[in-house]
């Protein structure tokens, strides 16, 4: 199912690079979370480990690195010859199935681990509805790349920018390449690039992405929670000098993020992006940030990527209009928009073993409290620390 080492996030791949520049003995342990209940098929687990153990064939190809060297200058040789060696090991993903609930583990080092998430949740998604022998309808087949085409050109209209990050949920890789085929053939200026590097070196697009929550979630666990956000993007800045720019922010809720981002940050990042809550409050938030910083927010950009249709962009798009540069991140809604249910499931780090300390739970603390993730009780923690026990409820 998979024919790629790129058929990844982008940002797998630059905090990979950056977990070896500053974290090389850190340990990671991941864990699926079934936030949808749903209830796998039999077989399922058997068919999810043989498609895991396919994976230690996948190689970086002479042409895909020459992609890479091409296209993100940034990435240093020395990684590139590290990625070209990289072979995945399934023996860090333990996956159990009982009854109708399947279990997914990873564990081992962190710049290794961290490339597992992604296919993983994209094999577990395309293996759930053809186990499950649900297709997509002759009718709907047809119209995949109609329905991408009047959606891009809806957004073009509206002068909007827009990339695709759905490989996570996607409803097959087969239509995940049609669905960028179609976006790369009618968007023009509108469609900025995927997140998925294999299909943006396919497409000629450009790779869109940063860094995810585990980069933040491993810095509260290996610095503190006041400090994490700050390190994260202090340690962000010296792998890339510049490059790379947007901030996301909600690890620890927007509130503490900010009470981090300060001149300096504002100015080095070029925008931050916004993954959980209202999009319009954080919108409003973040450009009184900028002011009171004596940033011109105009000057700046912010990247929406949180469960996005179009009647939502449209509106984030009018409070922003004037105020402050916008871009969207769509996945789903691009990717498995074929007349059946998307899944609700995430995989997400859970413990960090940084150099020279035993394991520790890490945290996420989301703009939307039913969000958080991780041990409740190291939650109520950080809340305390970061004062948020009572936030957002204020």
């Amino acid at each position: 199912m998979l024919t790629s080492l790129l058929d990844n996030d982008f940002y797998k791949i630059t905090m990979q690079n950056a977990v070896i520049k500053r974290f090389p003995y850190a340990h990671a342990h991941y864990a699926f979370i079934n936030r949808g209940e749903h209830r796998f098929p039999e077989g399922f687990g058997v068919a999810l480990r043989q498609e895991v153990d396919k994976m230690a064939s996948l190689t970086l190809s002479e042409e895909e690195k020459r992609y890479l060297e091409t296209t993100c200058p940034y990435l240093d040789p020395t990684y590139l010859d590290f990625l070209a060696g990289f072979r995945y090991d399934p023996s860090e993903v333990i996956i159990e199935q009982q009854g109708s609930e399947v279990s997914v583990i990873i564990e081992g080092p962190w710049y290794r681990t961290i490339l597992w998430e992604v296919p993983l949740m994209s094999l577990i998604s395309e293996l759930w509805y053809r186990l499950r022998g649900e297709r997509v309808a002759s009718e709907t087949d047809a119209l995949i790349e109609q329905r991408t085409k009047e959606k891009i050109e809806h957004y073009r209209q509206l002068g909007l920018k827009i990339a695709e990050f759905g490989t996570r949920r996607r409803f097959s890789f087969a239509v995940h390449d049609r669905v960028v085929g179609a976006l790369r053939h009618y968007g023009g200026e509108a469609f900025t690039g995927t997140s998925n590097v294999y299909l943006a070196m396919r497409h000629g697009v450009k790779p869109i992405g940063t860094h995810a929550h585990e980069w933040f979630m491993f810095h509260g666990a290996r610095f503190g929670f006041k400090m994490a956000n700050s390190l994260a993007l202090e340690h962000w800045v010296d792998v890339y000098r510049g490059d790379l720019g947007i901030a996301l922010t909600d690890t620890f809720t927007s509130r503490a993020f900010f009470e981090s981002f300060d001149k300096k940050f504002a100015k080095l990042f070029d925008g931050v992006r916004h993954d959980s809550g209202d999009p319009v409050e954080f919108a409003k938030a973040t450009i009184e940030h900028y002011k009171r910083l004596g940033v011109n927010p105009q000057t700046k950009s912010i990247i929406f990527s949180d469960a996005l249709t179009p009647e939502k962009v449209e509106r984030i798009q009018a409070f922003c209009e004037g105020r402050i540069g916008t871009a969207f991140g769509i996945g789903t809604n691009f990717t498995n928009d074929v007349g059946l249910e998307p899944m609700n499931m995430v995989i997400k780090m859970v413990k960090a073993r940084p150099e020279g300390q035993g394991w520790l739970p890490v945290i996420k603390l989301s703009d939307v409290p039913d969000k958080h993730t991780g041990d409740p009780e190291m939650i109520a923690l950080a809340q305390r620390i970061l004062a948020l026990t009572h936030w957002p409820a204020e």
